[in-house]
């Protein structure tokens, strides 16, 4: 019992967990800013167009199967039928808080980016000062966090290139090439050697006309 309660504790102490529940509450009043946006401001608008025209969203429904009160008026209460209107009404809803969503998050995540990029870390600090660079230059700051950047990326690189060199597939490669330019050299050899045979033959066979005759 203790564990389940220790585990519980853990469990609604969790950062996700209160990040949730402050969700929830700001989403609920945000929920009632985004009602009175759609009743008050947007479908009265969207009313007075479509008054223009004929009649707005609240008589924007397809009668089923109608019911009527004593006096002989439409009771809707009582009846069935397709509300159009609702439909169009939380259409409209959907797409407010889809977009209002969208552009937090965006904004969100662009000053997190920003922050990302201008807070410097407490080694990074520590490094910069151990260089003697003021952390407090702005544009010193920048120029060597470019530089240790660049170093970075050219280890890498020498790193990766040092892997591809000892890769079985790289070795047998340089083998291939080595065995193909063997192969290159001893073919001009041969021809090279061709070449001086036929000159000695053709001297012998001029030495030996000219000391016949």
């Amino acid at each position: 019992m203790k564990k389940f309660f220790s585990d519980f504790k853990k469990f609604i102490t969790r950062g996700n967990i209160l990040d949730m529940a402050v969700g929830v509450v700001v989403g609920s009043a945000f929920t009632a800013i985004v009602n009175a946006l759609t009743n008050k401001i947007l479908m009265p608008l969207i009313n007075l167009i479509l008054s223009l025209g004929g009649s707005g969203l609240d008589s924007a429904y397809t009668m089923l199967k109608p019911a009527y009160d004593a006096t002989g008026a439409l009771d809707l209460a009582n009846s069935i039928y397709i509300d159009w209107g609702a439909f169009i009404t939380a259409i409209i809803n959907f797409f407010i808080i889809a977009l209002t969503v969208f552009i937090i998050l965006r904004i969100a995540m662009n000053a997190k980016g920003y922050l990302n990029k201008t807070k410097l870390s407490y080694e990074l600090k520590e490094e910069l000062k151990e260089k003697g660079i003021d952390v407090k230059d702005k544009e010193a700051v920048k120029a060597e966090i470019l530089r240790m950047e660049e170093e970075k990326k050219a280890k890498q690189a020498k790193e990766e290139e040092e892997k591809k060199q000892n890769s079985t597939e790289y070795l047998l490669k340089e083998i291939r090439d080595l065995l193909k330019e063997n192969a290159q050299l001893k073919q001009s050899v041969q021809q090279e050697e061709k070449k001086q045979n036929k000159k000695k033959t053709k001297k012998e066979t001029a030495d030996s006309y000219d000391s016949t005759n």
